[in-house]
């Protein structure tokens, strides 16, 4: 969802600006375009300028539902690990940068994602994780969405999620539909 007109907060509300990941108070009366609604947040420009992420948690300060953010249906179940990981595998890719309207596994920022059963039941998640600049400071604010959206999982009791810079990220990694998406071939 994009909108073209401004929206005016109807309350104060928590939002972090992007790219510095600095969490801010947005003022009642603020005025705010939506520039992207997906994942369960919102990216929303300000009439100054900056650009903010706003969880899905306060949708109704922009007059609206809260964005539909996926988890699996409570019917599933989860088999072994490799049933378990391609779950994650799907709730990764409800993951976004607040700034490309692409997730997080199409644009090549999943370097690993490993999933081990616990002794004790269950299972245990490792993800590695880049950003697509070294500068951004939404490494914390995706690092706490992704291991949320994990933990919702069925069948993951602990979710370990690391941000890393080695190999160094770069457009090669983008996916074929994404590049297609992003109009870049």
């Amino acid at each position: 969802m994009k909108s073209d007109r401004p929206i005016t907060l109807s309350r104060e509300c928590e939002a972090v600006l992007i790219p510095s990941g600095d969490k801010v108070r947005l003022a009642a009366g603020s005025r705010l375009w939506v520039t992207q609604s997906l994942g369960g947040s919102f990216t929303v420009m300000t009439d100054r300028g900056y650009m903010a992420r706003i969880e899905g948690r306060e949708a109704d300060a922009l007059g609206m539902k809260g964005a539909a953010a996926s988890q699996p249906e409570a019917s599933v179940t989860a088999g072994g690990p490799e049933e378990v990981e391609r779950l994650v595998w799907d709730q990764l890719k409800t993951c976004f940068d607040p700034e490309i309207p692409v997730n997080i596994v199409d644009l090549g920022l999943i370097y690993r994602c490993r999933v081990t059963a616990l002794a004790e039941g269950g299972n245990r998640v490792e993800v590695k994780f880049t950003l697509t600049a070294r500068g951004c400071g939404m490494g914390e604010v995706l690092k706490v969405d992704i291991r949320n959206k994990i933990l919702g999982v069925p069948g993951v009791k602990e979710v370990d999620v690391e941000l890393v810079w080695e190999p160094p990220w770069n457009q090669t990694m983008i996916s074929g539909a994404a590049k297609q998406q992003l109009g870049m071939v």
